[in-house]
């Protein structure tokens, strides 16, 4: 049952079980946690249903049972490719990028930094003309 569940899962994805006894709706749902496909073994399977049985709620052999099978796809990468960014200057990023702006400024360039910033942050029209280099 187990490798007819986790068949087609990918080994880095999360599952868990639910099983459910459909005879008795009182009985409450038992449940293996979230854990690697390929940590889901008919051992920790058999050892949940063992403790059912041997609880005091009523369980019968004939009974039907209901099992859910959770899947969560864990995320693959860190994002977009670097190869964008992979082996360029802080210059060429510069130009490519429009989140780096590149103070030209040879003297007071963290007074620059700052209006450019402001520009940024109020809408200011100039922020352009600013961030260029241009109109400072």
């Amino acid at each position: 049952m187990k490798n007819y569940l986790v068949d087609d899962v990918p080994g880095s994805d999360l599952v868990g079980l639910r099983i459910r006894n459909t005879e008795n709706a009182e009985d409450k749902v038992v449940g293996i946690s979230f854990r690697r496909r390929d940590q889901l073994k008919p051992d920790v399977v058999w050892a949940v249903v063992g403790k059912v049985i041997q609880s005091s709620a009523r369980f019968g052999l004939s009974d039907l049972f209901e099992v859910h099978l959770d899947h969560v796809t864990m995320p693959a990468g860190n994002g977009k490719r670097a190869e964008k960014t992979k082996g360029r200057s802080l210059s060429v990023m510069s130009a490519i990028k429009k989140s780096i702006v590149t103070v030209k400024a040879s003297l007071n360039c963290l007074a620059y930094a700052l209006i450019i910033a402001m520009a940024r942050v109020n809408g200011d029209p100039k922020y352009q003309s600013y961030r260029d280099g241009k109109g400072l």
